[in-house]
């Protein structure tokens, strides 16, 4: 075979992988912005939740096109642990302020004073708490859907949910208990007090939202892209050091590359050796590994399958 003609077949291969990942990534944005434009017209008073992180980072673009140049047909709120990393928050507050949407933030502190959440000790995880002043800020608004950035390849207990999650009136989840999805058909009634937990991007896989963001060219926490931090290795995770993450009898503080996968509350969220610097080396280096993102970085979640279920048949995201 000539030089020629093998150019000519590399460069046509490459072209078909290229338009094969526009048209998925034009078919995952149809999907996305339909379900938003359903709830939009079905529910009464739907909320996005918005934590700055990548996925509803993206929830936050569909929004846009599924609404703009109108303002959006609900707020944006985010349930804060207050452990939660300043840069994202930071970007969380520009982002809302920049797109002039409406942000409530309801924090976990304002639910331990008032009792709502009793911690065993100063140093107990708050993540798991956070279902509480979740339920409580649905019913203080009002809210009959959420929006959240939660896909099915996460991890186990969310590969169980349905993009409509049915949550009754004390906000719980039966897995056992979902309504049928059959050809886009949402069954969005609910009585006074229950609500629906919605998931846009639940066919979305961590590739896909970088892939997104990359051709979206959308702006994301500087975390999430390889810089150094000392960190500790604990368990088999890269603990990063803070006030609220000490170094415990023994261990060693190095000072390593690494980047976030995913973000959440600094006391359960660890980053990954990476040099990635740019979005691309993102894509790359994601399409190189066989560990999903939580399951690599977040300290909650070394725990069964079971015991994330369990989360959120309470009320967890």
């Amino acid at each position: 075979m000539s030089t020629t003609l093998q150019e000519s077949i590399s460069n046509t291969t490459r072209s078909a992988v290229v338009q094969n990942a526009h048209d998925h990534l034009e078919w995952l944005e149809s999907e996305a912005i339909h379900i938003m434009r359903e709830v939009a017209a079905e529910c009464s008073n739907p909320v996005l939740l918005f934590s700055g992180g990548k996925d509803s980072i993206v929830m936050l673009r569909l929004a846009e096109k599924a609404f703009r140049p109108g303002r959006f047909p609900f707020p944006l709120m985010h349930i804060d642990t207050g452990h939660n990393f300043p840069e994202v928050i930071a970007f969380r507050d520009a982002r809302a302020a920049e797109l002039g949407e409406r942000l409530i933030v309801r924090t976990l502190d304002e639910s331990i004073a008032k009792g709502r959440i009793r911690l065993k000790s100063p140093d107990e995880l708050r993540n798991p708490h956070q279902s509480v002043t979740l339920l409580d800020a649905i019913e203080e608004f009002g809210f009959d859907a959420c929006f959240g950035g939660a896909r099915r390849d996460e991890e186990k207990a969310r590969a169980k949910e349905r993009i409509f999650s049915f949550r009754d009136e004390f906000g719980q989840w039966d897995p056992k208990n979902q309504r049928p999805e059959l050809w886009d058909l949402y069954n969005t009634r609910v009585h006074k007090g229950e609500h629906m937990r919605v998931f846009p991007i639940s066919n979305w896989t961590e590739m896909d939202v970088w892939q997104y963001i990359a051709r979206e060219r959308l702006a994301v926490p500087s975390i999430y892209y390889a810089h150094k931090r000392p960190i500790v290795k604990r368990n088999g995770l890269l603990v990063p050091i803070s006030n609220l993450m000490p170094v415990k009898e023994g261990e060693t503080i190095v000072e390593e590359s690494v980047r976030f996968r995913t973000v959440g509350d600094m006391t359960c969220t660890a980053p990954v050796a990476s040099d990635a610097a740019t979005v691309e080396d993102i894509i790359i280096e994601t399409s190189t590994t066989r560990i999903t993102e939580r399951g690599a970085t977040r300290m909650d979640d070394q725990t069964s399958d079971a015991a994330m279920e369990q989360r959120k048949k309470e009320g967890y995201f």
